[in-house]
C-alpha cells in the first residue's frame, strides 16, 4: 500500500484528512514543516500533503527543502488560501497540485491517485 506524509498541524483538519485516505493509503502526520521534512527524510513515502500555514516551519518553505533532497517526492499543497497567488507560491515552492480546504474527498484522492496511483 502507497504510503503518505500528512503535514497538517490542524487536529481537526487532520482527522478529516485520515478518514478520507484509511481506507485506501497508509499514512504519518507531521504537525510542523521540519517534522514534515525531517521525517520524509528517513523515506518510504510515496508522496507528501502539505498544508501551507504551519508552525515552526510552514509548508511552502517544507517543500522548497523537500525538493532539493528528494526532488522526485510529489508534494501536494493543502490550504484554506484560495487565491491564484497561494496557488503560484505553492507551484513556485515545488508542489505538484494544489487542493483548498473545506477538502473534497473524491477530488483529494483523484488527486493523489493522479501521482501514486490507487
Amino acid at each position: 500500500m502507497k504510503r503518505l506524509l500528512i503535514a497538517e498541524d490542524n487536529d481537526s483538519n487532520y482527522i478529516l484528512m485520515t478518514y478520507i485516505l484509511k481506507n485506501h493509503y497508509e499514512f504519518e502526520r507531521a504537525c510542523n514543516g521540519k517534522e514534515a521534512v525531517e521525517l520524509a527524510q528517513k523515506g518510504g513515502f510515496d508522496l507528501v500533503l502539505m498544508d501551507i500555514k504551519m508552525p515552526v516551519m510552514d509548508g511552502l518553505e517544507a517543500t522548497a527543502k523537500l525538493k532539493e533532497l528528494m526532488p522526485d517526492l510529489p508534494v501536494i499543497a493543502l490550504t484554506a488560501n484560495a487565491f491564484e497567488s497561494d496557488r503560484q507560491l505553492a507551484f513556485d515552492a515545488g508542489c505538484v497540485d494544489f487542493l483548498t480546504k473545506p477538502i473534497s474527498s473524491q477530488l483529494c484522492l483523484s488527486t493523489i491517485a493522479k501521482y501514486v496511483g490507487e
